[in-house]
């Protein structure tokens, strides 16, 4: 699904230069949960970015399903991405001029679906992630888990090959971060691949593969024969 080829992100400062990224080699294939880890600075979000076609300032080559993405023009990028990706912020990156529903339908507009359709996707997307009676609601009246949900939905909506996640969980508590994880669960369960940046381990060893970062360079990459997938089972409330 993702073939991503020495990957290099090289930024300065002054006469220094430092590799954010450093020839970073990985593979993820489709149907795959895997969680990136490290600590701060190790270069797991700047990965993310990269693979995602957020940041396209890299040296290297990204290929999704056999498609080479990386290089692509702006507005190809903005395209593909829009079309095949999607991603889930940290800080839930919600307009909060917006309701749940229209903040979910506004990717849709974007890519000129009918309004009556992106609504009904809209709406179907935030079923799934258990907000069907908050379709309505501003981010503001929202607690944190919620709006992350919202995030969620605007993601899967259009049924992307790939969805991207970075930190989800960071702002949220433990039982927050469980609603979160089991609604990720439930996603790949039903095929979704994820690729999810994440500081917690116990979140980490709820997926099928862990890829450990430090100083920009992968330190190791091992597959979990059995998640915890039951770990957040005390928290179940969706």
């Amino acid at each position: 699904m993702i073939d991503i080829k020495n990957l290099t992100k090289i930024v300065r400062s002054g006469a220094s230069k430092l590799a954010i990224l450093d020839s970073v080699t990985l593979t993820v294939e489709s149907g795959e949960f895997l969680s990136i880890i490290g600590r701060s600075g190790a270069g797991k979000s700047t990965l993310l970015y990269a693979a995602s076609l957020l940041d396209p300032d890299f040296q290297g080559d990204v290929y999704i399903d056999g498609v080479k993405v990386s290089g692509l023009a702006d507005r190809k990028r903005v395209e593909y991405r829009l079309n095949n990706l999607g991603f889930i912020f940290q800080e839930y990156a919600l307009l909060p001029e917006l309701t749940a529903v229209e903040n979910v339908v506004l990717p849709f507009l974007m890519r000129g679906v009918a309004s009556k359709n992106a609504y009904l996707k809209a709406e179907e997307a935030l079923s799934q992630v258990g907000l069907e009676k908050k379709i309505k609601n501003l981010p503001s009246t929202l607690s944190g888990g919620e709006q992350q949900r919202v995030a969620i939905a605007r993601a899967i909506a259009g049924n992307p090959k790939i969805l991207f996640a970075d930190e989800p969980t960071a702002n949220l508590d433990s039982l927050r971060a469980c609603e979160i994880m089991e609604i990720f669960l439930r996603l790949n369960r039903n095929g979704q691949t994820i690729v999810l940046v994440t500081h917690e381990a116990d979140l980490a060893n709820m997926t099928h593969r862990i890829v450990e970062m430090k100083d920009g360079k992968i330190l190791s990459d091992k597959r979990i024969d059995s998640p915890t997938v039951n770990l957040c089972a005390k928290h179940r409330v969706l």
